[in-house]
């Protein structure tokens, strides 16, 4: 089917009080793996790629756009196509042309009048361009490979009253909040603030997003979504079941050297992650 869009897909789980899962990809293995485990799961779903994996395609977002593209658009659930965690103009501007419906920039490494002054520019040349936009505040860390700042230290999680005033000053549709998941976890061990998740709601009128969410166990996930998060960040836990996969396969057959046949276990394994995950966000 044709590409729908992020906004799109937001707004109907927000309306059913769910959440759709956005799955970062990186190969088209990926692409293959999320699409497939969606189906499976008869779910929607976002496509994620990160400014990270566009370095690590030597800087070139286009030939992993039109993958997602033609694979999306053979797809039988719904897919849109998202820029993530982008920090740069240039990439925003290439967004639209190549398919993507919404970004992620993220200035949220910056102080908070810097954040917003950054984030408002970037959501009035989004919006010009037809782009729906998402963006942080909060401290959600473990990005780049960078250790981790406590997820529950002072300072690290969202304000409600600065988060309302972010929303209304900087123009974005969407705001990832730090409520106590970190990014690149491989320990579904995280603890996630419900309290002030609550109070995040209650502020702030535009959908809220949770990053670090290979870490977050189900039941966590499930309270997020019911407490209000309707777009879920998945990034690590597919890398993990990829990974993993291959790690076996190989051990067990020392003699492989046909990259087909260890690149479809490892995909196979994450669409399986894709199809347990999307189930646990929208419940049969």
């Amino acid at each position: 089917m044709p590409l729908t869009t992020t906004a799109d897909l937001v707004t109907r789980a927000r309306a059913a009080r769910t959440a759709v899962a956005a799955f970062n990809i990186i190969t088209l293995e990926h692409i293959e793996a999320v699409i497939t485990g969606a189906e499976r799961a008869g779910t929607p779903v976002v496509l994620q790629v990160s400014e990270n994996a566009v370095r690590f395609r030597h800087g070139r977002l286009l030939p992993l756009a039109r993958a997602a593209v033609a694979t999306a658009e053979r797809a039988c659930v719904p897919v849109a196509l998202h820029l993530d965690h982008i920090r740069t103009e240039t990439l925003l501007r290439e967004a639209a042309d190549t398919g993507f419906s919404s970004v992620m920039y993220d200035a949220s490494q910056l102080p908070y009048d810097d954040n917003l002054a950054a984030t408002r520019a970037a959501a009035a040349l989004a919006h010009a361009r037809g782009l729906w936009i998402e963006a942080e505040l909060g401290e959600i860390g473990g990005k780049d490979g960078k250790a981790a700042r406590d997820a529950h230290a002072p300072g690290a999680r969202t304000d409600p009253a600065e988060a309302r005033a972010f929303v209304a000053d900087s123009q974005v549709d969407a705001l990832a909040v730090a409520v106590g998941s970190v990014h690149a976890m491989t320990t579904r061990t995280a603890t996630l603030d419900h309290r002030l998740l609550a109070r995040l709601r209650a502020e702030v009128d535009v959908p809220l997003v949770l990053h670090g969410s290979s870490g977050v166990p189900d039941d966590e996930l499930r309270a997020a979504v019911a407490a209000g998060i309707t777009k879920v960040n998945i990034g690590t836990a597919l890398n993990q079941a990829m990974t993993g996969a291959i790690r076996d396969h190989l051990a067990a057959h020392p003699e492989a050297v046909d990259s087909r046949g260890y690149l479809a276990v490892g995909r196979e394994a994450m669409a399986y992650a894709v199809e347990r995950i999307s189930g646990v966000l929208t419940p049969a």
